[in-house]
């Protein structure tokens, strides 16, 4: 078996190869990266084409078109392809395996290190799809899971897509309510659970959620039961992991993943708004392929472990399966890389904080592509962590991060750490995208100069730009990101939502239909649908540089997880002493986030202690311990719009100072005369921040 000390492989950039074959293959080639990207965004059918046939994707059946029709939402993508997403993660078992790589290297708090090799994917792969088969799953049938980043995780999601059906998960350290919520609305017919997790130091039983979750899951014929805590574990009438995967005969020699149409639903995952339940996206096999390995090949430059330049390949992004990072951890398969992955809390426990537990890891285990939510490098520095004393982390030849824009100050630091440990100019992989589309707006490349605080571009095939107030593309301004051509891994469309609306309103109902849409710039036909507003303040340099400064809407966003206003109100509210609430989060250009929860107590009731604990309990208990606010304070009125709607993003913009006038029209709201307790909080503020 390969080693942490094998020494990397010389490693041409992945961009540079996909240039190079460009120029081969296709006869094209280009001055600069500028001139590259404007082709991808304008050439729509070449650009993604090139992507099908450089990563070699396999179809039994031809497509006859790239883009068959170029409508937002609605595109259609390679009609009459057939792919799976588990077939392309497998067909690499043979070659990784006799090159002698893994396919999964895990570990948690407790040291448990496990070593998947590829043959051992795939027969487990196999023998659980046919446990599924056996009782009566069908493709199209939704099969939800309540699991940690573990290997079993991915196993169970290969097993599940690989039939055809429809795979969803949430995080064991989500609240039993945020679950049902999500799982709900896609009525699963299977259920695969934990029996629990560690997590800063302790173990935490799941057993009783999973027998509420059952309870309240009346579709769900069929359960799974994987004993992370207790291999051991029993519980009535579920399945045991162990013998669900222990099938090692012929049929799972034989097994082979179904070929399904390219846009055949792949996952569910959960993106929310600031009103109603959390969004059920769902994602196609097709489109999240392609997407995949374009981006994190092309701008994350992750190779495949046993191709020559990559040799020895090993990638970690540090994730919960809660976040849509651990589906781009899960990625590294497409193109057979190594997979090392960690479940635990990454800065230790609460006695006990360890902000070098990860780079110790990474060093036992030869990582080298090391990623992490912002916060978390953000949180080593605070530390005062050297990564020179975690370890041998030489084979580390980048540093990815997303989440949250990354402070120019923290990639100085961290730029100096790799410094200090022999790897200069250590490049930092910079990205930002979403759960929404499954992928990425802007991000790395290799080639191009790095600026701490900068994303270095915008990634190829995505039509990003800044428009101004007026629906215009603007440089050097900070404006709306848009993105004016489809992607093939945007929805496919919102679970449930029949008529299209709800997909409709949450990205393309902010600018006219046919503005900005032809595909170079400028208008196109109304037919051709709306741009994609994502809802981030962007401003795109001259240089081509990018920078996010944070959410144009009010969602939450937490170190990278999403979560509506309404699931907090919901926990909140629920409090007999809490009349009403307002919850806003201040992330803003790197800056740590800030959230502050405004409560409308009832008459009598003050806000001691003890109800502040109340009122953090609900929120962690319901939700995550992530969403816990940093401040709560007691206001008379929360502002409301005369048609009844909570002025979060006013009082959003309020508290990052701009002023009043600018933010809200008082004549549109039920009650300005509150806005006065607003406006001198937000200067009070101000005053503490200048003084900081």
């Amino acid at each position: 078996m390969e080693t942490s000390q094998t020494p990397p492989a010389p490693f041409v950039p992945q961009i540079r190869l996909y240039q190079n074959w460009l120029c081969d293959a296709r006869g094209i080639a280009f001055g600069d990266y500028d001139a590259l990207w404007r082709w991808s965004v304008t050439e729509l059918d070449a650009f993604w084409q090139s992507v099908w046939d450089y990563f070699d994707i396999q179809s039994p059946t031809p497509h006859t078109a790239v883009l068959g029709k170029n409508t937002m939402p609605g595109a259609q993508w390679f009609p009459g392809a057939q792919v799976n997403y588990a077939r392309q993660a497998l067909r690499h078992v043979d070659a990784a395996h006799a090159a002698g790589m893994p396919a999964i290297i895990s570990s948690n708090e407790k040291g448990q290190r496990r070593d998947m090799a590829w043959p051992e994917l795939r027969r487990q792969v196999a023998a659980l799809a046919l446990h599924l088969k056996a009782q009566g799953i069908q493709p199209g049938d939704r099969v939800a899971a309540y699991l940690p980043n573990i290997p079993e995780t991915m196993v169970a999601f290969l097993a599940v897509v690989s039939i055809g059906a429809v795979w969803s998960v949430c995080a064991p350290d989500m609240g039993t309510h945020a679950v049902l919520d999500r799982f709900r609305q896609i009525e699963p017919v299977a259920l695969i659970a934990v029996d629990g997790v560690t997590y800063g130091g302790r173990d935490h039983d799941r057993t009783g959620v999973l027998a509420e979750l059952r309870a309240q899951l009346p579709s769900v014929r069929h359960v799974v039961l994987v004993g992370n805590l207790d291999a051991t574990v029993s519980v009535a009438d579920c399945a045991n992991w162990a013998s669900a995967t222990a099938q090692n005969d012929a049929e799972t020699a034989a097994f082979e993943p179904m070929w399904l149409p390219f846009d055949h639903p792949l996952w569910i995952v959960y993106s929310s708004g600031t009103t109603g339940l959390p969004k059920p996206i769902v994602h196609g096999h097709g489109g999240t392929v392609l997407v995949s390995l374009q981006l994190k090949t092309l701008h994350n430059d992750i190779g495949c472990s046993y191709a020559p330049n990559s040799f020895g390949e090993r990638y970690h992004w540090y994730s919960s399966t809660g976040w849509v990072m651990w589906n781009a951890q899960l990625s590294g398969l497409l193109s057979g890389t190594t997979c090392v992955i960690f479940d635990g809390n990454p800065g230790g426990s609460k006695d006990k904080p360890d902000w070098g537990l990860l780079w110790r890891f990474a060093a036992e285990t030869g990582v080298t592509f090391f990623g992490a939510g912002a916060a978390y490098f953000a949180n080593c520095m605070k530390a005062g962590v050297r990564p020179q004393d975690c370890g041998d982390l030489s084979r580390i030849r980048a540093l990815g991060t997303t989440g949250s824009p990354l402070a120019p100050e923290v990639q100085v630091w961290g730029t100096a750490q790799f410094a200090a440990l022999g790897t200069p100019d250590i490049w930092w992989c910079n990205i930002s995208g979403g759960t929404d589309f499954a992928g990425a707006f802007i991000g790395g490349h290799r080639e191009l100069p790095q600026v701490p605080g900068e994303m270095q571009c915008r990634m190829l095939g995505a039509a990003v730009e800044s428009w101004n107030a007026e629906g215009q593309p603007v440089a050097n301004e900070v404006g709306e990101l848009v993105c004016a051509q489809p992607i093939p891994s945007m929805p496919l469309y919102l679970w449930g939502d029949k008529d299209g609306s709800r997909y409709l309103s949450s990205y393309f109902d902010m600018y006219p239909p046919g503005h900005g849409r032809k595909p170079g710039g400028g208008d196109g036909p109304a037919d051709m649908g709306a741009v994609w507003r994502h809802g981030d303040w962007l401003k795109v340099g001259a240089n081509g540089g990018c920078t996010i400064y944070g959410r144009s809407d009010a969602t939450i966003n937490r170190h990278g997880l999403r979560m509506g206003t309404s699931e907090i109100y919901s926990a909140v509210e629920a409090l007999p002493e809490v009349l009403d609430s307002l919850v806003v989060d201040l992330e803003y250009l790197g800056r740590e986030s800030y959230m502050p929860l405004f409560v409308v107590l009832r008459e009598g009731v003050a806000l001691d202690d003890a109800l502040r604990a109340r009122i953090n309990g609900a929120v962690r208990t319901a939700l995550s311990p992530r969403f816990v606010p940093d401040d709560i304070f007691a206001v008379a009125e929360v502002p409301r719009t005369l048609s009844g709607k909570k002025q979060e993003l006013p009082i959003k913009k309020l508290l990052l100072g701009q002023p009043l006038e600018k933010v809200v029209n008082k004549d549109a709201m039920a009650n300005p005369g509150c806005l006065d307790w607003y406006v001198a909080f937000a200067a009070e503020r101000t005053a503490k921040m200048q003084k900081q």
